[in-house]
């Protein structure tokens, strides 16, 4: 049942039909960011959201990701796991592709030309990473990298079908979450201007690090995504931030171990690395102390 509120003169839904319409979300999302995102599910624009889709679905629209997957980056990466935020902008839209998780793909889909242009950015960044022949991104979300779209579903072979419906406004609650969350600080990682100008809205505070580059689309990523170098940047800042615990490892094939990556992870090879460092320095002092032969002509 619907009524007017006497105080506001909006429309209001009842407890009960808020539960139904809602099922999805409150069956999928993940538990910690229910917790701090079920007022959203109340609202006017997100009650909206939830009736266009249905509408969509009943019109015989097919819709990407698949229902059960829309919220599958909440379980991949639980709210007090996020260290870095990933920002996509819609779902594929194609079949056998979006699963919930921005820029990844289901096997055996092959990687999308972003995704591959993604993957050679990490291997500039790590000569030592070893390209996967798939687009499955879920190590990187259950290691604590969110990949997060801003537009959450997609209408099949219709590009930005469903922007400005509502899911910016979720998926503006869900980043205000996470840094609500880690106030320590979050790496974000923004391509291209849809997303830096997001990120421009939510304003984190200066504790969080924000790197921007185009967008790794190839019709963008020759203009400065490939020398952005993103993924050691925010290693090194998770590093100073947090230690060994704070780096992401980047490797998606099993067994591909990136040595720099490893290096952060050994406390014992950082101290003898540390050790030869003062060794070197202690050498160049010395060498700066030897004072060269003076030459006299006659």
């Amino acid at each position: 049942m619907t009524f007017l509120s006497p105080e506001t003169n909006r429309q209001t839904v009842s407890r009960a039909e808020i539960l139904t319409r809602c099922r999805l979300e409150i069956t999928t999302l993940d538990e910690s960011w229910l917790a701090v995102l079920h007022k959203e599910l109340s609202k006017p624009y997100f009650l909206n959201l939830k009736k266009f889709i249905k509408t969509e679905i009943n019109n015989g629209k097919r819709i990407f990701p698949p229902l059960q997957d829309i919220y599958s980056w909440s379980r991949h990466t639980p709210l007090d796991s996020v260290r870095v935020v990933i920002l996509g902008q819609d779902p594929y839209h194609g079949p056998n592709q979006a699963h919930g998780l921005a820029f990844s793909v289901n096997p055996p889909t092959p990687p999308p030309p972003s995704l591959r242009n993604i993957y050679k950015g990490i291997a500039i960044d790590y000569p030592d990473f070893v390209v996967p022949k798939s687009g499955l991104l879920t190590p990187w979300a259950n290691r604590g990298v969110l990949l997060l779209n801003t537009c959450l579903t997609v209408q099949a072979a219709n590009a930005n079908s469903h922007a400005g419906k509502g899911w910016e406004t979720f998926t503006e609650e869900v980043l205000k979450a996470a840094v609500k969350a880690r106030p320590s600080g979050i790496c974000f990682l923004a391509w291209g201007n849809p997303a830096y100008a997001r990120m421009q809205k939510i304003r984190p505070s200066s504790e969080h690090l924000v790197l921007r580059s185009v967008h790794p689309s190839p019709l963008s990523a020759s203009r400065g995504f490939f020398e952005c170098n993103h993924f050691r940047k925010a290693n090194e800042w998770l590093f100073e931030k947090y230690g060994p615990a704070g780096v992401v490892d980047w490797a998606l094939q099993t067994g591909n171990k990136l040595q720099a990556i490893e290096l952060l992870l050994d406390p014992a090879k950082q101290q003898q690395l540390k050790e030869l460092e003062t060794l070197l320095a202690d050498d160049d002092d010395e060498d700066d102390d030897e004072i060269p032969p003076t030459t006299t002509k006659n």
